[in-house]
């Protein structure tokens, strides 16, 4: 089992930065892929971002590509999310997830049912 909280969401104009945190609790987070996901308003669940277990590789969607960075830190359960440029329409709340199955491809990693566990998420608000 594994428990994941996220942290660093807030209320920011457009054009500034936030750095989202998810730590995770429980046994063997580095055999883990991990995922960033965000929900609007009356919007499905969209795939942000993912990084492999290693942190070898990184997945972006095409409209945060060049403005957010995903990394992690096996040694302190950490995964983060560097967001750069921000705008109006990243509004949304964000969600921090891992999955257990190993993906080799960008599809996979960007498929909401390929994650077992899911943080609680962190309010992101851009104004313009």
């Amino acid at each position: 089992q594994v428990q994941l909280v996220e942290s660093g969401g807030g209320l920011v104009q457009a054009g500034g930065s936030l750095r989202l945190s998810c730590v995770a609790s429980g046994r063997s987070f580095s055999s883990y892929a991990m995922g960033w996901f965000r929900q609007a308003p009356g919007k499905e669940r969209e795939f942000v971002a993912a990084i492999t277990w290693s942190g070898g590789n990184t997945y972006y969607e095409d409209s945060v590509k060049g403005r957010f960075t995903i990394s992690r830190d096996n040694a302190k359960n950490m995964v983060y999310l560097e967001m750069n440029s921000l705008k109006p329409e990243d509004t949304a709340v964000y969600y921090c997830a891992a999955a257990i199955r190993r993906c080799y491809s960008a599809t996979c990693y960007a498929n909401v049912d390929n994650y077992d566990y899911w943080g609680q998420g962190t309010q992101v608000t851009i104004s313009s």
